[in-house]
């Protein structure tokens, strides 16, 4: 290897290095520990494991009950993270995507449907594409009523 070709190299090592050091200053590669509250380490309840059959069929187990890590993380979605709001006071609604909008999480069941209509007490969050791993909360809107559904980011206390 030459020298031309060594210098080369260094540079594009420094400048990835620079980068990196400039992303970490910004704050953008720094770790941030995600809240779980108490009620994660209780059981699955009848509810819950029916939401997670109805959208991950039988790869359920291999999938989520036998990986203790994503099981806690799926229950701090269904406990912790939906919630589910009627705001009637159309001062206060904010615009926002339609439930309409978001793609449904059909990659394991594949005959999965939106449901015909909204009913906010069996309302399962995990049968849609909502991103549930971003540092942001989301809000969407259910089409034709005034509820809305608060996607609470993992990392919020």
């Amino acid at each position: 290897m030459n020298w031309s070709h060594k210098i080369y190299i260094f540079s594009i090592i420094s400048v990835l290095s620079i980068s990196a050091m400039a992303q970490d200053h910004l704050g953008q590669n720094k770790a941030i520990a995600v809240h779980y509250n108490a009620n994660v380490e209780m059981p699955l309840n009848k509810i819950e494991y029916d939401q997670l059959e109805a959208v991950y069929g039988d790869q359920l187990d291999a999938l989520i009950l036998s990986k203790q890590q994503r099981l806690k993380d799926v229950k701090n979605i269904l406990r912790n993270r939906v919630v589910i709001k009627q705001i009637t006071n159309q001062r206060d609604q904010k615009p926002c995507p339609m439930l309409s909008e978001v793609k449904l999480f059909d990659y394991y069941v594949g005959g999965l449907k939106r449901d015909m209509a909204f009913n906010p007490r069996s309302f399962n969050p995990l049968k849609y594409d909502f991103n549930f791993y971003s540092r942001q909360s989301f809000m969407y809107r259910v089409d034709g009523t005034d509820y809305f559904i608060l996607i609470k980011s993992q990392f919020d206390n």
